[in-house]
């Protein structure tokens, strides 16, 4: 199984930006023990290399990890080195594609138009983050998914529990979870069962809502 099959299987990806070190350990423990399959850490993350090798380490088996705002070719080297499982960004770069592709890295490049979207796909990705949800909003992926029903889209930006469910309606492959995820009080305080239990809470929002499909599609109804 790729790592695009398990980001359609799993429906989440866990994205931490901006934290320490320490803190890292903590997010790590909670997301895996609370069942996420997919974490990333952004580059532009302070240690962001040593956090991808910390968690590489700390949750072989458990976790894929990966590395996001991925902005060109050397960036994509440097954390494929580091260890990075899958690659992510919030824009459409060609030759960073080229590169993921070239040595079976999974890479899900950002994009917000048709255009960037339909471009990112042809050129090898199989699976295209929307970005930023936050701000293009609901019915912008619903109506972007109906021509292009075809491309899984990874919605980024803006998902919370209370609106998770809405992304997934609308069309939504998988999600994208940044804050929403990690309550910045349990990262102070080193508690990983609080995170724990947030990121099990979304696990079976994503659970919930791939079970009503599947019932769906064996009813016939979609």
């Amino acid at each position: 199984m790729n790592l695009t099959e398990i980001l359609l299987e799993s429906r989440l990806v866990a994205i931490v930006r901006g934290i320490s070190r320490e803190a890292a350990v903590t997010a790590g423990q909670g997301m895996t023990d609370g069942g996420i399959r997919l974490m990333e850490v952004t580059l532009n993350t302070p240690n962001a290399h040593q956090i991808i090798a910390d968690w590489r380490e700390r949750h072989e088996g458990q976790a894929y990890v990966g590395a996001g705002t991925v902005l060109n070719v050397s960036m994509a080297k440097e954390a494929v080195a580091a260890g990075a499982q899958f690659l992510v960004s919030p824009n459409v770069d060609l030759s960073v594609i080229e590169y993921a592709v070239e040595h079976g890295v999974e890479i899900w490049p950002g994009a917000m138009t048709p255009t960037e979207i339909v471009a990112a796909y042809e050129a090898g990705a199989r699976a295209v983050k929307l970005f930023p949800m936050a701000s293009l909003g609901i019915p912008y992926l619903r109506e972007i998914k109906a021509p292009l029903d075809h491309i899984p889209l990874l919605a980024t930006g803006g998902a919370t529990l209370e609106n998770i469910d809405a992304y997934y309606e609308a069309g939504a492959a998988a999600v994208g979870l940044g804050s929403a995820l990690l309550p910045k009080e349990a990262l102070a305080s080193g508690d990983s069962t609080q995170v724990s239990a947030r990121a099990r809470a979304f696990v079976e929002a994503a659970t919930v809502r791939t079970g009503r499909q599947t019932t769906r599609l064996g009813n016939g109804m979609e």
